[in-house]
């Protein structure tokens, strides 16, 4: 359940940052059979305006004409590795496949590179794939498989604690991830680009908080990462508080609070049942009106059914 809590709020993560750049694919699938990639982006040009503001993430995106992301919680297994392959392969067969129904040859450079992020990577994996590095290039964490199999390793907890690589260490895991958390939160205070990226990052506060209630089994870093986003989601709602007291309005104030909610209320929803509908569209009032700690099990527990029948038989 808690690699499912992070694989939907990764693939919400990366389509909401490459959204303003191209075209975002989440779960697409691959004809050679059911199985699916985690996020496919595709550049609306090849050096896309203000891209760089994700940094080496960005830079990710626009190396080849498309970009595979595989994202991993736990540390990759060779079986994964091999299995993210497996899935890039098929892509490039269908899109040769295209070309020769076409009577076009493929270019190699318009084939996607396959970028396998994960927290760590054993000595022995990488060594295993035999991968190279570009430091130069690309700096620590970046390991390269040979040219013609397009896929890049990226060990996120190797990566050099910088701005450039703030995106990619989001999606660390314990320390990494809490401090890049406090640093996407600084950031975001200057940059309007950024309130639907930390809002995303904010609504894994109620989904690891409704496993906590529930008392399922729950690591140390997820209890961590919910204390530290519950200290800044409450920091953003007295912020929201305090503006409203010095304007001296305490109806912008409520109004604030309210968005808030109904911003978590529907993320939380679209992450469940893959869209907020016109059904689920009427019961988001009566879920603002409530507390985050009324509303966060109500969201978790309950089935889209149970849902709707708690609430519109009021």
């Amino acid at each position: 359940m808690t690699r499912f809590i992070h694989d939907q709020f990764t693939k919400q993560y990366l389509t909401e940052l490459f959204t303003p750049y191209g075209q975002v694919d989440a779960s697409k699938d691959i004809t050679s059979e059911v199985r699916q990639i985690d996020v496919l982006f595709t550049p609306a040009s090849p050096s896309p305006d203000n891209i760089e503001t994700l940094g080496l993430l960005g830079k990710m995106g626009i190396y080849a004409t498309s970009a595979i992301f595989e994202p991993f919680r736990n540390a990759v297994t060779k079986s994964e590795i091999r299995s993210c392959m497996g899935k890039l392969f098929d892509i490039h067969a269908d899109l040769e496949r295209e070309a020769k129904r076409n009577n076009t040859r493929i270019n190699e450079a318009e084939l996607p590179y396959l970028w396998i992020l994960t927290p760590t990577a054993s000595p022995d994996i990488l060594e295993s794939f035999n991968v190279t590095v570009d430091e130069e290039n690309w700096g620590q964490g970046v390991y390269f498989l040979g040219k013609g199999l397009k896929t890049v390793i990226v060990v996120i907890h190797q990566l050099p604690n910088t701005a450039e690589t703030l995106f990619l260490r989001i999606l660390g895991r314990g320390k990494v991830q809490k401090q890049a958390v406090e640093e996407l939160e600084n950031l975001s205070k200057n940059s309007p680009f950024l309130n639907k990226t930390i809002q995303l990052v904010y609504e894994l506060i109620a989904v690891l908080s409704a496993r906590q209630s529930k008392e399922q089994d729950i690591d140390q870093d997820d209890q961590e990462l919910i204390m530290k986003l519950s200290e800044i989601y409450q920091q953003q709602l007295e912020e929201i508080k305090q503006e409203g007291r010095q304007e001296g309005r305490q109806e912008g104030r409520q109004e604030g609070i309210e968005r808030e909610r109904r911003a978590m209320i529907e993320s939380i929803l679209q992450v469940r049942f893959g869209e907020v509908d016109a059904q689920l569209a009427t019961i988001i009032d009566q879920l603002v009106a409530m507390s985050r700690e009324e509303f966060t099990p109500v969201l978790l527990q309950l089935s889209r059914e149970e849902l709707l029948a708690r609430f519109t038989t009021k």
